[in-house]
């Protein structure tokens, strides 16, 4: 991929939010009458979710944001603690890594973190798509905001945001030399330090960076290998280069960031005994007794991004988002979470990326605004895994070694204006090419291991998947919104958007399993057609209003919406048999699975609310419902296809969600002290489409609270924070391998214990979320 080619072509870019964003008003003195003028000033919320800067309370889409003096007053670690705060939103660290992030807004997402499949909620860093969601857990540090925009975003951020978009903000650098240092100590040896700077170079040039070091124990043991379960090691760094800006006509930031994150795998926790060892369940859920360690668990990230922006004239903003990103991620996952190979998976993740984005932007103070854009993506994304089995065959093992490209066009615009003083139309569409080529092989070996891991094992017979191909797909995905806002303070809309998420091939499909028309013999035509999947669509209706009243004191948003999601991809992996030894017999072996199984429909309401109430006290707060449920819902049952939709789940989509936060903030000797406490709710979750009653997590509330003083002129603060005070232990995600009823999805069993589908000791394992945590937090700035 040509880095300095990308760069050099960057000649526009796109503007740096320079005013702060906060989901929850300040406390302040007196406001005027609420009919006044619009509310302006440092109680503004400023988001950019239409590509442009505006107040929150004027864009017609469900909208959460967060400023970083907000976050740091929660204490918030990483992005997934937003989570609690937003209505209708999971953000969870995937399964058996730190660092891969499952994200789902609106019942719509991704778990499955392979190669071929696509996220359904964008991730952007400064505006940068993610395109893989490994090393997209990202840290909390130097942040200005982050931006939850819900709901399809297919016109202004493009494909595989059919659920919404999260966006973290980094902060401008500033005109005079600034030094900030942060540092963290509490349970499980958490300790942590970040420490940033910037200086100008001269009157229009200035550079920044920052250096973070993330550590914290283990919340648990592996009682195999004698290491520490989910601790955190990382370390993390970002710098800046800024030319032009605050008031110049020109501005472009440079920017570099670099991830290292060499935590031990998180080990799962059975639910049931060993079937065959009878390996009783542990008592603490933080332990495991996994033992594979090879390879060691390393994921590195990092990437260059120069955004550019140029002031025109006549209203016209030429912006340019180049950017180059890089990642590898390798580790074990132990699922059956036992000492013996029973099923064990080594894998390595190796994802690169360039994309350019060009907008050009209209604003003369008149009644139209607007931007056009063009974008541009090449990705490559390279899956290799081991599936180690143990079978009467002394272990078998399905290596499978995925590359799956996509190139992507596209071409966008997104207009508003003002039919009168009050009335606003807004349209938009973009349309986009997207090119996706697979190379699959899969190869079966006995006896250990494939030796791209370290095994021993022997290949076995020709391998059963060897395939090449390509498919193209091309999409118009249009926007449309009315707003009335019969005071600038009150907004209220109507609005229609579409997304999409990209089709692909399913790395881990069996090709020698695709039906032919000559049975045992699939044509490469035929097996093309078994591995691929078409792209999902979704069409969304929503109404809404946003309001400021009481002068400011009180600001509310409530949504309600409806969507229709049409060719919903259903990726899976399951047990599967093929034929191993002399004579040939039917053995246990896995199998990617992975169909566009039906329709869903999706409407619900979310209401999210902040009051100053005086005398320093807050309120904030927000709501979430939703009904998702399956319309249709097509698998194969004997060969013959069955609608099960009746009893299948929406899955990491809890039907409430709610949260609430109570602060105070006063004036202690000279400086600040504010005290603040938040409960957040999240009803039943299924973890996935079939319902499992020993993965599935029922409802369920956090609390945390803080106490944070900032001395006079906000030089230096001291907080102790306190996460899941009462210690919940509530289940994220999980692997499951045991047999089901293909119709209801009701496990079946033999002796009162779950009947294993691949390995004898059966796999159901669960992975929970973070413990009681209490930190104390030191800042210094200058």
């Amino acid at each position: 991929m040509q880095l300095s080619a990308l760069l050099l072509g960057g000649v526009a870019a796109g503007a740096i939010a320079a005013a702060p964003a906060s989901a929850q008003e300040q406390p302040g003195e007196s406001a005027p009458p609420e009919e006044a003028a619009p509310a302006t000033g440092a109680d503004t919320i400023v988001v950019t979710a239409r590509r442009r800067e505006e107040r929150l309370i004027d864009v017609p889409v469900a909208v959460s944001s967060f400023s970083g003096e907000q976050l740091a007053e929660r204490g918030a670690l990483d992005i997934t603690d937003i989570a609690q705060s937003v209505p209708n939103v999971t953000l969870e660290s995937s399964r058996a890594t730190n660092s891969t992030l499952s994200a789902f807004i609106r019942g719509i997402g991704q778990q499955d973190p392979v190669s071929g499949f696509e996220q359904g909620v964008g991730i952007y860093l400064d505006d940068v798509y993610l395109n893989r969601p490994q090393a997209a857990v990202l840290d909390i540090y130097d942040v200005e905001r982050i931006e939850v925009l819900r709901g399809p975003q297919g016109t202004l951020y493009g494909r595989n945001t059919i659920g919404g978009a999260v966006k973290y903000v980094t902060s401008q650098l500033p005109q005079e030399f600034s030094f900030k240092a942060r540092a963290t100590y509490g349970t499980y040896d958490q300790a942590e330090a970040v420490i940033s700077a910037s200086a100008p170079l001269g009157d229009i040039v200035r550079i920044g960076g920052s250096v973070a070091r993330l550590s914290r124990g283990g919340f648990g043991d592996n009682l195999t290998l004698g290491t520490e379960n989910y601790n955190k090691d990382i370390w993390a760094g970002r710098a800046s280069l800024e030319i032009g800006g605050h008031g110049e006509p020109v501005l472009i930031r440079i920017s570099g960031d670099y991830t290292r994150d060499k935590s031990l795998q998180r080990g799962g926790h059975r639910l049931i005994p060993g079937l065959v060892s009878g390996a009783p369940v542990l008592d603490d859920v933080y332990d495991t007794r996994g033992g594979l360690d090879d390879p060691r668990q390393d994921v590195e990230a990092y990437g260059l991004s120069m955004n550019i922006s140029a002031d025109l004239g006549a209203g016209l903003t030429l912006r340019s988002i180049s950017a180059w990103r890089k990642d590898d991620s390798i580790g074990p996952i132990d699922f059956d979470a036992l000492p013996a190979v029973d099923l064990d998976v080594p894998g390595a993740y190796y994802n690169e990326q360039i994309s350019q984005e060009f907008q050009l932007l209209y604003d003369d103070g008149g009644p139209l605004t607007g931007l056009l854009g063009l974008y541009y993506l090449d990705a490559s994304a390279d899956t290799l895994f081991d599936v180690r089995i143990f079978t009467t065959f002394a272990g078998l093992t399905a290596y499978t070694a995925a590359e799956v490209d996509t190139e992507t066009y596209a071409i966008f615009g997104d207009f508003t204006y003002d039919l009168t003083e009050r009335l606003s139309l807004s349209v938009g569409g973009r349309y986009t090419w997207d090119e996706r080529t697979a190379s699959i092989l899969r190869q079966n070996y006995l006896g250990g291991g494939s030796p791209i891991f370290g095994g021993a094992g022997v290949p076995f017979g020709a391998p059963s998947t060897d395939f090449d191909g390509s498919r193209e797909f091309r999409k118009f995905t249009p926007r449309a919104s009315i707003s009335f806002m019969p005071t600038p303070n009150h907004n209220i809309y109507a609005s229609y958007s579409q997304g999409f998420k990209g089709g692909g091939f399913d790395p881990r499909g069996v090709g020698s399993n695709a039906p032919a028309a000559t049975p045992g013999a699939p044509t490469d035509e035929e097996i093309a057609e078994f591995l691929s999947f078409a792209p999902e669509q979704v069409d969304s209706y929503e109404i809404g209003y946003k309001g400021s009243l009481m002068g400011g004191r009180l600001n509310v948003a409530v949504a309600g919406f409806y969507a229709d999601y049409t060719d919903v991809q259903i990726p899976g992996s399951v047990a599967c048999t093929i034929m191993v030894g002399e004579p040939p017999e039917p053995t246990p072996s896995f199998c990617g699975v992975v169909s566009n199984a039906g329709k869903a429909t999706f409407k619900g309401l979310e209401l999210e609310a902040s009051a100053r109430l005086g005398g320093g006290f807050n309120l904030s707060g927000s709501l979430g419902y939703i009904d998702a449920q399956y319309d249709e819902y097509i698998t194969n049952i004997g060969n013959t296809p069955t609608d099960v939709a009746e009893h299948r789940k929406v899955q990491n989509t809890p039907k409430w969600t709610a949260s609430g936060t109570a602060s105070y903030t006063a004036p202690l000797g000279s400086g600040d002290l504010y005290l603040g406490t938040t409960v957040s709710y999240r009803s039943k979750t299924y973890q996935f489409e079939i319902p499992n009653p020993y993965l599935d997590q029922s409802g369920y509330a956090l609390v945390d609270a803080s106490v944070v003083y900032t001395a006079p002129g906000d030089r230096w603060s001291i907080g102790l924070y306190g996460r899941n005070l009462f210690d919940k232990q509530y289940k994220t995600s999980g692997y499951t391998f045991v047999a089901t009823d293909p119709t209801t999805g009701e496990i079946e069993t033999a002796n009162g214990q779950p009947i294993p589908t691949l390995g004898p000791e059966g796999t159901l394992t669960a992975f929970y979320g973070n413990p009681r945590q209490v930190f104390v937090t030191a800042t210094l700035k200058y």
